[in-house]
C-alpha cells in the first residue's frame, strides 16, 4: 500500500466540554455523535452557503481533530475563535502530520469517509514511500474534486464540489451556517454545476481554462496533472463533444455518484 504524507494538510484540535456541540453548529456534519476514532468529512460555509473550509473531522477521547489545509489553518483557527464566544472550549494547532495510504487502508489509517476507493488517512508519523503528487492522482482516477484547490473560497457551492454525494453534509442534523441555501438547493434539486473529472492526451490547462460543447460553454477547468483534471461542469452540457483550448476531452462520470448525479454517452 502506498503512503504519502500530505505537507498540504494540518491539524487542529478542538477540546473542551463544549467541543461538540459548538462545532456541531457550525459545521455541515454531525458532530456530535462522532466516536472516537471515527472520521467524517464536513466543511464550513459562509452565511450565504459557499465554501470556506473543507474538513475531515476525526473523534478524540478529550474532543476532536479537524484535518484541513495547511495554508489555511491559521484563518480556521481565527474564524472559530471568533464563533466561540461564551463556548468551553480550547482551539489550537496540533502538530502531527497527515498520511494517506491507498488503495486499502492498512492497520492505524481510517477509512477515507468521502469513498471507500480513496483509501484511508493516519494521523501521526508513518513510513511514507510514495509523494503526494502519488496522492493526487490517484484522488484524480477516483475522480473526487480537492474543494482546497478545486473551489475558490467564498465561491463555490458544496453541492457543486459534490459534498452531498461525498458524505460531507448531513441534512437531518438541524442548523450550520449555511444551511438554508444548501439544503434548498439539494430539496429543489436546482444543481446547475457538478466537478467532474476529463482525460485527455497530454499536459493539463491552465486553471479556469474554458471547456466547450460544440461552441457553447459548458464549465471550467480546475485543478489537475497530466492526462487528468477536475473540472466544474453544466450538468445540462456533458453531451456530446467537449473540448478544451481546442482539444478534445473525455469525461468521466465517478461510480462514487451513483444516480443522483447527472448521466452522460461520454
Amino acid at each position: 500500500m502506498p503512503v504519502a504524507l500530505l505537507s498540504s494538510r494540518a491539524l487542529i484540535a478542538v477540546t473542551g466540554p463544549d467541543a461538540r456541540p459548538f462545532l456541531h453548529n457550525l459545521l455541515t456534519q454531525d458532530v456530535e455523535t462522532i466516536a472516537p476514532g471515527e472520521l467524517r468529512f464536513g466543511a464550513l460555509l459562509s452565511p450565504p452557503g459557499r465554501l470556506l473550509f473543507d474538513l475531515f473531522i476525526l473523534g478524540t477521547e478529550d474532543g476532536l481533530l479537524l484535518d484541513v489545509a495547511a495554508d489555511r489553518r491559521d484563518a480556521l483557527i481565527q474564524r472559530l475563535s471568533m464563533y466561540r464566544l461564551r463556548a468551553k472550549v480550547e482551539i489550537a494547532a496540533d502538530d502531527r502530520p497527515v498520511h494517506a495510504g491507498w488503495p486499502v487502508p492498512e492497520e492505524g489509517f481510517i477509512d477515507d469517509p468521502r469513498t471507500p476507493a480513496l483509501g484511508g488517512r493516519l494521523y501521526g508519523e508513518a513510513a511514507a514511500d510514495a509523494n503526494e503528487d502519488d496522492y493526487n492522482r490517484h484522488r484524480l482516477a477516483v475522480g473526487v474534486p480537492d474543494p482546497t484547490n478545486d473551489a475558490p473560497q467564498d465561491k463555490t457551492y458544496p453541492i457543486e464540489a459534490d459534498f452531498d454525494l461525498l458524505n460531507g453534509i448531513d441534512f437531518r442534523k438541524g442548523c450550520f451556517i449555511g444551511q438554508e441555501t444548501t439544503s434548498r438547493m439539494k430539496r429543489r434539486g436546482t444543481i446547475k454545476n457538478r466537478m467532474m473529472p476529463l482525460s485527455f492526451d497530454g499536459a493539463p490547462f491552465e486553471f479556469g481554462a474554458e471547456v466547450l460543447n460544440g461552441e457553447l460553454r459548458a464549465g471550467q477547468v480546475l485543478s489537475g496533472q497530466d492526462g487528468v483534471v477536475m473540472a466544474l461542469l453544466r450538468v445540462d452540457r456533458l453531451d456530446g463533444d467537449l473540448t478544451v483550448d481546442g482539444r478534445p476531452v473525455r469525461l468521466h462520470r465517478p461510480a462514487w455518484m451513483g444516480e443522483e448525479a447527472p448521466s452522460s454517452n461520454a
